[in-house]
């Protein structure tokens, strides 16, 4: 059998606010072609198919005509749910749709039940929930170990009554993976890695969850996102895994997917960022950019977007501002209202101080606090020369 691989594409997902249904579809465009030209008989999605438990009306038809044009094009697809997708929801009408060739696995039911195509065994695992899948699968523990485990040990007693080739699905943490930003944790009671001996004895392990691709051992692999979701995927090389399954062995291909828009993280002070030319690729990515300026730049972003467009996220990390020593209370002992607030306009904006509008501004306010108090604390007020009784001077104590 010839498969391929992928996961975790996320149908629905937004970066930085950005969404990336093109992104998504222009993969699925590219999946097909794939299989037209490969001959593919089966494409295994190991898990978060959707980015969310209720999917928006466009994604679900992204993912319906993705199937359908994936089936016209020769292959079987087999789909099992991730910690993001509703079991329930995706496995609606499964039973029926398995007899198109679209083979979603979902329940707890499902598991150790194989998708047989051409002679191998496909057992497609659903992400299991400890606290919920322990107890129906007899697990000895309430962990991902535990319950995949048990799980495996179903699909060993079926594959040892058939005697082919299998091919294992599924959507967990492994030893030895490498994370990301973008990827849930899926932490329970502190432990979420399981060892990748769990799957001992499959012909190949297509692993989701985790958005880099990699490989854990030569049978043991994550296909990764096929969509870069946060800049930490930056360095990531996007795409599936063509996997040839038979009785002598695996063969594993790595195929690229397309990159709409790709992913640059500058670094730098603004001025030497604006005016490098060897940043001249990143006008055309999607940026994070990082200011190290001493003082924070007015309007950084308007600047920053004048050269890279493309930007989405900016962050600042000063280099060489002085650091401060004494206590706040200290540092405003002797200084008045107005002076305080003009300090504090300074420090959220890197160094910036106020102009003298704006001062006259903090001034005027300062002062309209100071009467609207008086007005509304009138019962304490004191008239113009008399004596300040002791509990208007408490109370102005108080206030100070």
């Amino acid at each position: 059998m010839r498969l391929i691989h992928t996961s975790d594409w996320h149908l629905g997902r937004s970066f930085h606010q950005v969404g990336l249904l093109d992104a998504q579809s222009a993969y699925l465009d590219h999946l097909v072609e794939t299989v037209r030209a490969e001959k593919v008989d089966a494409v295994l999605v190991s898990g978060d198919v959707y980015d969310r438990a209720l999917p928006a009306p466009d994604t679900v038809e992204l993912l319906s005509e993705a199937v359908t044009r994936l089936i016209d094009a020769g292959a079987q697809v087999v789909l099992s749910s991730g910690n993001h997708d509703s079991a329930i929801r995706l496995g609606f009408a499964a039973s029926l749709l398995e007899r198109a060739g679209l083979h979603i696995r979902s329940s707890l039911g499902s598991v150790g039940r194989p998708v047989l195509i051409d002679g191998v065994a496909v057992y497609p695992l659903p992400y299991l929930e400890p606290s919920v899948a322990a107890e129906p699968l007899g697990a000895s523990e309430r962990t991902h170990a535990g319950v995949l485990t048990a799980a495996m040990g179903r699909v060993r007693a079926d594959h040892d009554a058939r005697g082919l080739p299998s091919v294992v699905m599924s959507h967990a943490f492994v030893n030895g993976g490498a994370t990301s930003d973008s990827e849930r944790d899926i932490t329970v009671g502190g432990v979420a890695m399981v060892h990748p001996r769990v799957f001992g004895g499959s012909s190949y392990v297509a692993l989701g969850h985790l958005h880099g691709q990699q490989q854990i051992s030569e049978t043991v692999r994550y296909s990764g996102s096929p969509v870069a979701m946060s800049f930490s995927e930056s360095g990531h090389t996007k795409g599936s895994w063509l996997v040839d399954v038979d009785t002598s062995g695996v063969r594993v291909e790595q195929v690229p997917a397309p990159v709409l828009r790709p992913l640059a993280v500058l670094r730098g002070e603004l001025r030497d960022l604006l005016e490098r030319p060897d940043h001249v690729t990143a006008e055309h990515s999607w940026c994070q950019v990082t200011l190290t300026d001493a003082v924070r730049p007015p309007g950084a972003m308007e600047q920053v977007r004048r050269r890279f467009p493309h930007t989405l996220s900016l962050l600042f990390d000063p280099q060489g501002a002085p650091v401060p020593v004494s206590s706040y209370a200290a540092r405003v002992a002797r200084r008045s209202e107005v002076e305080v607030c003009c300090d504090f306009l300074s420090h959220v904006r890197g160094g910036h101080g106020a102009t003298d509008p704006e001062r006259a501004l903090l001034a005027d306010a300062v002062e309209a606090v100071r009467l609207g108090r008086a007005g509304h604390d009138g019962e304490g007020a004191v008239t113009a020369g008399s004596a300040t009784s002791g509990a208007a001077a408490r109370r102005e104590e108080g206030v100070a």
